[in-house]
């Protein structure tokens, strides 16, 4: 069972990274390539921020300050709860709906970051925190093992 539900949340998984590529894809094209959006500058000709620029800064920024661990660790509290659930079926069926749901969370920074990266002329910054996301969404890779041992009974031990 576990083999199965890792092929159907590796869709999933590398659907992300997907995203990711068409994101920063589209972004290059937009802004470098077809100038149909003009990048925006960080700084203005004074030295001053744009606030324009911020405000893109801000809102991936605590995308990622809040989504990522809410991803994890929202998952984990979500997990305990499942994994007590006795029926097999719906054991997995309710473990696939929180995966897709941790997956996606986590790694939706990678998206926006990208795209904000060439929106912001290459701002550095955004392919760090975008790299950040990328680092959370390794740690969502659904593998058989994982699953078993999320599903593990809370008083068992993994050792």
């Amino acid at each position: 069972m576990e083999k199965e539900l890792t092929k159907q949340l590796n869709w999933y998984y590398y659907g992300m990274m997907v995203l990711t590529l068409i994101s920063a894809t589209l972004g290059y094209l937009l802004t470098k390539q077809w100038n149909l959006i003009v990048p925006i500058e960080v700084m203005d000709e004074l030295g001053h921020p744009n606030s324009i620029a911020q405000v893109i800064q801000y809102v991936v920024i605590v995308d990622a300050l809040f989504f990522i661990p809410m991803g994890l660790y929202g998952f984990k509290r979500r997990v305990d709860k499942i994994r007590r659930i006795e029926d097999e079926t719906e054991k997995y069926a309710k473990y696939k709906k929180e995966a897709i749901i941790r997956i996606i969370l986590v790694s939706n920074t990678m998206v926006l970051g990208m795209f904000a990266f060439y929106l912001l002329n290459g701002y550095q910054s955004m392919l760090w925190v975008s790299a950040i996301a990328a680092i959370g969404w390794y740690f969502t890779k659904p593998t058989p093992r994982k699953i078993q041992l999320e599903l593990l009974p809370p008083d068992v031990e993994t050792y």
